[in-house]
């Protein structure tokens, strides 16, 4: 079985800070994944983008799904990072996906949408999140899913690099068409220049095509 991560849209009111973003439609809103998604913990961190947090805060105070809020750092250029704690209303995402043995790596608001990066270990564990929907009126829309098994354990003779760069182009939709990642973004993810990133990928493209198509006579280096 090969472990996925798959990026899904969900959308309902009672999903957690669906109000507070519709309030104030200069916000955005991603999750600390630093600060993890564990359930039990009570808190949950998420970064916020707005250009007038008072009016954030409005929301945030006719948001029937927050209990409790705390601006924790802000920094100059509009952007902070509060906690929140949920009430009984909100619909959480997170308990299904770990009940499943999965992770919410990445969660964010598209207008009163929401986008999540989800890591599982099967794609057949997906179906825990679709029943959780189903029952609770979520509309969910799978966008992408990533399977890694073959790369990951792949004998094509990459080196840790070169997997390591074709799996971030991979991720980021760097590989789609039309594109949903630039080179630059690819390099920023790898912390590496945009030469040393577009060198990874022509080798490790070049090492794979070598290993799956071609005999071992006709390589070249």
């Amino acid at each position: 079985m090969a472990d996925v991560k798959a990026v899904v849209r969900a959308e309902h009111p009672d999903i957690v800070l669906t109000q507070t973003v519709a309030h104030d439609r200069s916000s955005k809103v991603k999750s600390v994944s630093e600060a993890g998604t564990d359930p039990t913990s009570g808190k949950f961190f998420y970064h916020i983008e707005s250009s007038d947090f008072a009016r954030f805060e409005a929301g945030l105070e006719m948001d029937r799904t927050v209990g409790a809020f705390e601006r924790v750092i802000e920094t100059r250029d509009r952007k902070a990072i509060y906690s929140f704690e949920y009430t009984d209303e909100a619909k959480i995402l997170s308990p299904v996906i770990s009940a499943a043995n999965g992770v919410i790596l990445d969660m964010k608001n598209d207008g009163s949408a929401w986008i999540l990066t989800v890591w599982i270990p099967d794609r057949t564990d997906l179906v825990h999140l679709w029943e959780y929907a189903q029952q609770h009126g979520i509309d969910i829309e799978l966008l992408r899913v990533n399977e890694y098994a073959s790369l990951g354990h792949t004998d094509a003779g990459l080196t840790d690099s070169q997997r390591d760069a074709l799996l971030v182009a991979f991720e980021t939709g760097y590989f789609e068409e039309p594109r949903d990642a630039t080179l630059g973004e690819v390099a920023d993810e790898l912390d590496i220049s945009q030469p040393a990133a577009s060198g990874l990928l022509r080798r490790g493209v070049k090492r794979l095509i070598a290993s799956s198509l071609l005999d071992d006579g006709d390589t070249r280096e």
